[in-house]
């Protein structure tokens, strides 16, 4: 079985379960590398490279690359921009609109490559560099204000919490792993509130002490977060309080650093 590949398409549900009406777990977008573990005739269950994230998929959403092309980490660092018209075009002329954070694999003189499949970018791509964590951090997460939250999801159209909070932390040159509970075991441990700063994450947990929740630091008193729709909300020791409920929604557990 040939276990490199490559997803094809802009993005591609990652299933609990072998069927179209099983969960999503998450979400896979273009550019990402998988390794295939299994394989039936219609799905197969891989293991993601970005994250190591494990969910089974359809197959025929994959293009198979070489060990060679997999493995070279130097050719998939460009990234489609923070903007909304993201576009790559085929040879055979169909267009692609792809969500901010996808990769871009083998990308020069303005084509990217799955294999052998050659693909005009139409946008001009980024370079992320965590040395512009500071100075770009708030306007990469504001891009996403009011995108809605769907569980699993990883892009403009619909993300969840820990998606939110890993797209924005990639496109700044940052890896997270893909789960608020797997995130959380990242980073540096923030001691006080008062002492966190723009780009620090918090995490929520619930009432059997899991980390359920985790959103982005815009100051020491606001946070942006994927709740309904990616918001901004305030922050006290307690948690977050949501102004239009006049409650809190979810309990602060603890504040993590990563630059």
């Amino acid at each position: 079985m040939e276990i490199y590949h490559v997803c094809r398409i802009a993005v591609a549900p990652l299933r609990k379960e072998p069927s179209d009406r099983s969960e999503i777990v998450s979400q896979l977008l273009f550019g990402d590398r998988v390794i295939l573990v299994e394989k039936t005739e219609k799905w197969c269950f891989v293991k993601t490279h970005h994250d190591h994230y494990e969910g089974w998929m359809d197959y025929k959403q994959l293009q198979k690359i070489t060990a060679l092309q997999y493995n070279d980490e130097q050719s998939y660092q460009y990234l489609a921009a923070l903007t909304f018209d993201n576009r790559l075009v085929d040879d055979a002329g169909t267009t692609y609109y792809l969500s901010p954070a996808s990769t871009l694999p083998f990308y020069q003189d303005g084509y990217c490559y799955l294999g052998e499949e050659r693909f005009e970018v139409k946008t001009e791509p980024i370079l992320p560099n965590s040395a512009d964590f500071a100075a770009k951090i708030e306007e990469t997460a504001k891009f996403f204000l009011n995108s809605p939250y769907l569980w699993g999801g990883r892009t403009f159209f619909g993300i969840d919490c820990s998606g939110f909070v890993q797209a924005v932390y990639k496109l700044l040159g940052l890896s997270l792993h893909r789960d608020a509970s797997q995130q959380v075991e990242q980073g540096d441990l923030v001691d006080f509130l008062a002492s966190a700063r723009l780009g620090d994450l918090a995490f929520f947990d619930n009432e059997e002490g899991k980390i359920t929740h985790v959103g982005l630091m815009l100051s020491n008193d606001k946070i942006i977060h994927s709740a309904g729709k990616v918001r901004i909300d305030p922050i006290d020791n307690q948690g977050i309080y949501n102004l239009e409920l006049d409650r809190y929604t979810h309990k602060l557990r603890v504040i993590k650093r990563f630059v």
